[in-house]
């Protein structure tokens, strides 16, 4: 818009207004006559302002290009699916070059199985990822889920053949759903878990596996296998005559060290290998004194094999009773381990300038895990805990993982008798001070102060984990996420606007306090997409919002609403639902003599409001460039006799 002489700055309040016609005629824009003029050249209106003349330019509402319906569904498919132009890099180019131990106990499997996992999925990883610093193996949460879901079915003391095939299928159709998702470019589905909601699942996870590690810590034989918090404290408590005291003064002490080394780092952040090697410093420690005491009080864990990864892809199971049970623990634990991995190479590559290929991480994660599952491993992803130490001590590449594979090979091969004495309390002291730190009050209060919904989801995730299940807290955190983006989508904001004195914007009266309503004027933005699931939602919240004002107009002894401008800036699209609901307002509207007229429709919603019948029934002197102009043109038509 162009404004060849200034305007005064409007000298009147919301609670005092001047009189209806000067008011309306100080708060609009320049107004010009009824219909806009044509765009080149501009049609100049003379407008009597407070205090001066000026002459504004009407400027047409222009539609986008035509498209094909080929090339506008291929440019639709290429942002949902292919957002990040993975072909970027061979555009110029020619036509040819187109074409761990804990962690294991953790998920109740051999200790053994930790280390395999810690040695194949990092070499692959290393020739298949994208991200320099994603150091690679298991991961708390994910073992977790995987214990807790494959436990409940099948007992890994008394059918430790089948829990372990039940594992390695489970990783295999993790796999599989991690690498379908990178290559059918479905990662976004993975959005679907909300940085809220993983706060409260993983806050109940970390309580969870802390209470598991009483067994150990406290000496206990018989356990609980439900992972439930009362059904946990019920057999701490009715299982006390088994507490033993060597075993908690070893647990107790070692744990202590472990979280203040933890709190050394967090507190200087270049002390942090201090808290990375604690872990290993205690294993080695605990495993002298375990050998030298030598007490049959204190559990270890006994004979590891030599060598390297076995074959597994005989013991995979595709058919039998617990086939849903691997594929459900597959689903579960491939979401969440990927969620992770992503989760912390966009972290580490957003510190070094770098950018990670979501879809190409999927695939790369989802094939290691395949392979994995056909040499004895488990689920492995990204560990935010090794990439971390990986940077500190300054690796720049993938082949981190080639050297941390390589120290793997060396202790499955030469070091594995030295374990033999390592004693169980002491991994479970390792396992309570890692997931500890996934114990998040911090973000909850900010969850509090900033959205109380979000609160909601990472408090109910959170419960439903401890109070029920791993699987229930997740399904929680899910449908919470789910409701939230429902309720947005069916409820979009609506604001009404006012002029903000001394500019031309149209702003929410809410948000500007200084933003003045124009007298017979409502001005609403509509601050979301038009679709069939809010379309009438729209319709009944102008008319509401239209109630109030006239309401409020009849009490300030106001001018009546006559014209509703609708401030379509920020809809950035609308179906034909959205195209019917507004003929259906301007019908309403029209049978109380109140005229309804757009203001700056974006591209795609005015080339559908162009090619709609909707397009013949507001014509072209009801939309409009500007909200100012459309108030201008409006108080125009008004003073016309």
């Amino acid at each position: 818009m162009v404004v060849n002489n200034k305007v005064d700055s409007l000298s009147y309040d919301v609670e005092a207004p001047p009189p209806a016609a000067s008011a309306a005629a100080a708060a609009a824009p320049p107004p010009a006559s009824s219909s806009p003029a044509p765009a080149h050249p501009a049609a100049p209106v003379t407008w009597q302002g407070t205090a001066s003349a000026s002459v504004l330019e009407l400027h047409k509402v222009s539609v986008p290009e035509r498209r094909t319906t080929a090339k506008a569904l291929r440019q639709r498919l290429a942002e949902v699916f292919f957002p990040d132009d993975p072909l970027h890099q061979f555009k110029n180019q020619s036509a040819a070059r187109r074409l761990g131990i804990s962690y294991a106990k953790l998920a109740n499997l051999p200790p053994i199985i930790g280390l395999y996992s810690s040695f194949v999925p990092p070499l692959i990883y290393s020739l298949l990822g994208s991200s320099r610093d994603l150091a690679v193996g298991p991961v708390s949460v994910a073992s977790l889920v995987m214990g807790s879901m494959l436990r409940e079915a099948v007992s890994p003391d008394e059918q430790p053949i089948l829990y372990l095939q039940l594992a390695f299928t489970a990783t295999f159709f993790a796999g599989a759903l991690q690498a379908s998702l990178g290559f059918l470019r479905l990662g976004f589905i993975v959005d679907f878990l909300s940085k809220p909601t993983l706060t409260g699942f993983m806050g109940g996870a970390a309580v969870i596996v802390s209470l598991q590690q009483l067994k150990s810590l406290l000496g206990i034989v018989h356990f609980t296998s439900h992972m439930g918090f009362v059904d946990v404290m019920r057999s701490v408590v009715n299982r006390h005559d088994e507490w033993k005291w060597q075993t908690i003064v070893m647990g107790t002490a070692f744990l202590a060290i472990l979280l203040l080394t933890r709190q050394i780092s967090k507190r200087n952040p270049k002390l942090f290998l201090v808290a990375a090697g604690a872990p290993l410093a205690s294993v080695i420690i605990s495993t002298i004194l375990s050998y030298i005491w030598k007490s049959p009080t204190i559990s270890v864990i006994g004979i590891l094999p030599r060598g390297v990864n076995p074959p597994s892809a005989n013991m995979l199971t595709f058919s039998g009773s617990y086939v849903a049970l691997a594929i459900k623990t597959g689903i579960m634990t491939g979401i969440l381990s990927l969620t992770e991995g992503i989760a912390v190479g966009r972290t580490f590559a957003s510190i070094n300038n770098y950018q990670v290929d979501g879809n190409k991480e999927m695939m790369a994660i989802g094939i290691m895990n395949m392979a994995g599952s056909c040499t004895s491993c488990y689920v492995t992803t990204g560990s935010f805990s090794r990439s971390a130490v990986s940077y500190s001590a300054g690796c720049k590449t993938a082949v981190s993982n080639i050297v941390m594979a390589a120290m793997v090979l060396v202790t499955l091969l030469f070091l594995m008798p030295l374990f033999h004495y390592t004693p169980n309390v002491i991994l479970s002291a390792i396992i309570i001070t890692a997931v500890i730190g996934l114990i998040d009050v911090r973000g909850a209060a900010k969850l509090w102060k900033v959205d109380k919904l979000d609160f909601l989801a990472c408090v109910s995730a959170f419960l439903g984990v401890l109070l029920v299940s791993v699987q229930m807290g997740l399904a929680v955190a899910v449908g919470i996420s789910l409701f939230k983006i429902l309720l947005q989508v069916t409820r979009p904001n609506l604001v009404v606007e006012g002029m903000v004195p001394g500019t031309q914007s149209y702003r929410s009266v809410a948000q500007y306090r200084e933003a003045v309503r124009v007298p017979a004027f409502l001005v609403v933005g509509v601050e979301s997409a038009i679709y069939f699931a809010n379309s009438m939602y729209l319709v009944e919240r102008v008319l509401r919002y239209l109630r109030d004002e006239e309401e409020r107009a009849l009490k300030s002894n106001l001018p009546s609403i006559r014209c509703v401008v609708l401030d379509m800036s920020a809809v950035t699209a609308i179906d034909t639902s959205g195209l019917d609901a507004l003929s259906e307002l301007k019908k309403v509207l029209d049978k109380r003599h109140i005229e309804l007229v757009l203001a700056n429709p974006l591209g795609s919603v005015a080339e559908r409001i162009f090619n709609s019948a909707v397009g013949e029934t507001f014509g072209s002197d009801r939309l409009f460039f500007s909200v100012g102009e459309a108030v201008a043109a409006g108080a125009c038509k008004a003073a016309q006799p």
